[in-house]
């Protein structure tokens, strides 16, 4: 096709898009859709995690649950309802930077195992692990929670969603051993009413016993 030709197309307004020219394709635009991915898991912040969560906070955890850090008042309070001490073991799911795994290492010397699906997370909850000086107590896997086994643990934290709760009740009514004490920030698990509920300023807790196992559990 000659110059002349291609001059005229132009002039009376005929597409040449898709004649094979060098610079006549169009350009295609490109759009990012924010996503966020999921960490097990579970730490908080002082907002509630919800649809609206900006696409500039990084990754959700276990069952598309952002991640948001838990404001450590609340995570005092967590450690101290459940009673936490240096026999005990701390699982968090969704463990976030391992502020909860941390704390308990440095207040109580509890050993701790913080699970999140997020490998910048994990990195993220090493580090700060390593300031503290805690590393000989504690350590972070890249774990999907629902296919974590959990069952050594004596306490259980988590800042989850009440549908991602809801799904790990089971699993926590029947691998882990009666007595275990779960604490959850924000969300409860539906009808299995908690012993205890907190406010911490202006944030919830709420507190539960593992049951003696029967045929309801």
């Amino acid at each position: 096709m000659n110059f002349k030709k291609i001059l005229f197309l132009l002039v009376t307004g005929v597409s040449i898009t898709g004649l094979g020219i060098a610079g006549c394709t169009p350009t295609q635009q490109n759009s990012e859709v924010g996503t966020q991915t999921s960490t097990l898991t579970g730490q908080t912040e002082t907002q509630t995690p919800s649809a609206t969560t900006p696409t500039t906070q990084p990754q959700e955890r276990a069952g598309d649950v952002p991640y948001v850090p838990t404001p450590q008042p609340v995570v005092d309070a967590m450690l101290e309802v459940a009673k936490v001490g240096k026999n005990d073991v701390l699982y968090d799911l969704g463990s976030g930077d391992g502020r909860i795994v941390v704390t308990a290492a440095q207040k109580f010397g509890t050993r701790g195992v913080g699970i999140d699906i997020n490998p910048e997370r994990i990195q993220e909850a090493n580090e700060n692990a390593k300031k503290a000086g805690v590393t000989d107590r504690v350590k972070f896997v890249q774990q999907d929670l629902f296919t974590t086994d959990f069952s050594e643990a004596t306490v259980v934290t988590l800042y989850l969603l009440p549908e991602v709760n809801l799904k790990l009740r089971p699993k926590i009514l029947s691998e882990l051993k009666p007595g275990t004490r779960i604490v959850s920030h924000a969300f409860d698990m539906g009808d299995w009413k908690p012993q205890q509920t907190l406010n911490v300023e202006g944030k919830t807790v709420y507190y539960w016993v593992v049951p003696e196992k029967t045929s309801a559990n």
